[in-house]
């Protein structure tokens, strides 16, 4: 039985050392491709040799793109600027407008809340070009197009629905019990909803924060059709790296590992507050 044990812990550990690395791979490739150039990104057959250089991420800082036909301006660096400020922004607003929603659905039910919750639901299944065009319009008309305010609005599409049902999950996981006696002791409602049931909560919203960081991060339509080039994000802004010229596929590389970088530190930050958030929103009692 100890042989078959160890002979099991092995080809556990090569199966998931595979995995890792099947997944891994085109990360890793997209890494070794943004110290190239062109020129040798392009050879056949490809080798995983080569002489690294910092002129991909030289020209994205700088601002400065060198394509065969010549130089040319791009603003990733204000891209990515943009893509902190609105997804930050968006999470915040969403977090604060859905974590009493979602205490309030978890915990007072009333006539329609469920119609209600579904219906806040239905905005995560709609495509995106199916609001576009009427946002584009009433966006002009009430002058909130090429606005950070209103991309952060439209972010809300992304944000809220999301942290709404996940923490509600989580607040319907606590014991209502904890809260009775809390009030009985003679605190209002909003103590007992920031003393007790946030703390309790608080690694599922981290969790939920965390997740609809990463969705309004990697959101392209929104930006590209309701705002203009100083405003869009990274997602919309690597599109200059596509020139007449050809596509810079070391700065393409570079741009992905820049761009990635944000939410693989927050990810790897908030790990404990996401594995615990997430265990927490699957145990039920």
């Amino acid at each position: 039985m100890e042989h078959m044990s160890l002979t099991e812990r092995i080809l556990r550990g090569i199966a998931l050392t595979l995995v890792v690395l099947f997944f891994m791979f085109p990360l890793f490739w997209i890494f070794l491709m943004s110290f190239q150039t062109n020129e040798t990104i392009l050879r056949i057959p490809p080798s995983l040799f080569f002489e690294p250089t910092l002129i991909n991420y030289t020209s994205l800082i700088t601002g400065e793109l060198q394509t065969q036909a010549g130089s040319l301006k791009i603003e990733f660096m204000k891209n990515l600027g943009n893509s902190v400020l609105l997804s930050v922004c968006s999470v915040a607003v969403a977090l604060v407008l859905g974590v009493p929603a979602a205490y309030a659905f978890a915990r007072h039910k009333f006539r329609g809340s469920e119609d209600i919750a579904f219906t806040l639901l239905s905005f995560r299944f709609a495509p995106p070009l199916l609001v576009l065009l009427p946002l584009t319009i009433y966006f002009r008309q009430i002058g909130l197009d090429n606005t950070y305010i209103g991309l952060i609005w439209v972010y809300q599409l992304i944000c809220l629905p999301l942290i709404l049902w996940i923490v509600r999950g989580y607040f319907e996981d606590i014991s209502p019990d904890i809260e009775y006696a809390y009030r009985i002791a003679g605190h209002s409602w909003f103590a007992t909803f920031r003393k007790i049931a946030l703390p309790l909560a608080g690694p599922g919203i981290a969790a939920a924060g965390l997740l609809a960081f990463i969705f309004a991060w990697n959101n392209f339509v929104f930006a590209l059709v309701l705002a203009s080039a100083d405003k869009q994000p990274v997602t919309v802004g690597a599109l200059a790296f596509v020139t007449a010229s050809g596509i810079q596929y070391g700065q393409i590389a570079a741009a992905i590992v820049l761009s990635i970088a944000p939410t693989l530190a927050l990810a790897l930050y908030a790990q404990r507050y996401l594995v615990e958030g997430l265990s927490l929103g699957a145990v039920k009692g």
